[in-house]
């Protein structure tokens, strides 16, 4: 198996993780891999989630008109 060293981590970072590995009767590494598990195993994760949705209620524009045609009637405003 690999081995993963972390450094750097924030003191209250660290305190949590403590106290999340405690409450699950785990040690600290284990509730880290616990974690990283969870996280990588879901096959979409709640950033993607909101994104895709953000998208669908925005919806979709389309114009019959050309990138050109935009393009020069944006600049014939100036």
């Amino acid at each position: 198996m690999a081995n993963l060293q972390v450094r750097s981590i924030d003191d209250q970072l660290y305190v949590a993780l403590g106290r999340r590995a405690k409450m699950e009767n785990r040690s600290i590494s284990q509730e880290v891999i616990s974690i990283l598990k969870k996280h990588l195993s879901s096959p979409v994760s709640q950033h993607e989630k909101n994104t895709q949705n953000f998208l669908e209620l925005c919806g979709t524009w389309e114009s019959e008109k050309s990138s050109e045609q935009i393009i020069e009637e944006i600049k014939q405003s100036r």
